[in-house]
C-alpha cells in the first residue's frame, strides 16, 4: 500500500507560481501512470495532469502551457510546476495514480488559493 502526502500549497497573487510535491510512502515505480488531481469547492475532484514512467504527459486544456507535472521513482515524489495561476486554479490538489486511483491512497492535500 502506498500513502501520499502533497505539501507546497499557499496563497498567491494571481499570475503568481507555486510548486506543489507529493511524496510516496512507498514505491512508485510500479505504478505506471501518476496523476495530480484537484477539487474546487462545491465541484467533483478532477485530473489535473498525468505523467507516465516513460515520462509522457498530459494536461487538461486549461492548465496546459502553464503547468508541468515531473516525476522521480528514485526519490518516491511527483511534483507539479504552476505557473500564472488563476483564481479559477483555487482548489485542493492531491495526488494519486491515474486511472482509477485507490480511494486509500489519497492523502490530505494542499490547499492552493490564487487571489489578490
Amino acid at each position: 500500500q502506498v500513502q501520499f502526502v502533497e505539501s507546497g500549497g499557499g496563497l498567491v497573487q494571481p499570475g503568481g507560481t507555486l510548486r506543489l510535491s507529493c511524496a510516496a510512502s512507498g514505491n512508485i515505480f510500479n505504478i505506471a501512470v501518476m496523476g495530480w488531481y484537484r477539487q474546487a469547492p462545491g465541484k467533483q475532484r478532477e485530473l489535473v495532469a498525468a505523467i507516465a514512467n516513460g515520462g509522457g504527459t498530459r494536461y487538461i486544456d486549461s492548465v496546459q502551457g502553464r503547468f508541468t507535472i515531473s516525476r522521480d521513482n528514485a526519490k518516491k515524489t511527483v511534483v507539479l510546476q504552476m505557473n500564472s495561476l488563476k483564481p479559477e486554479d483555487t482548489a485542493v490538489y492531491y495526488c494519486n495514480r491515474f486511472p482509477n486511483p485507490p480511494s486509500d491512497y489519497w492523502g490530505q492535500g494542499t490547499q492552493v488559493t490564487v487571489s489578490s
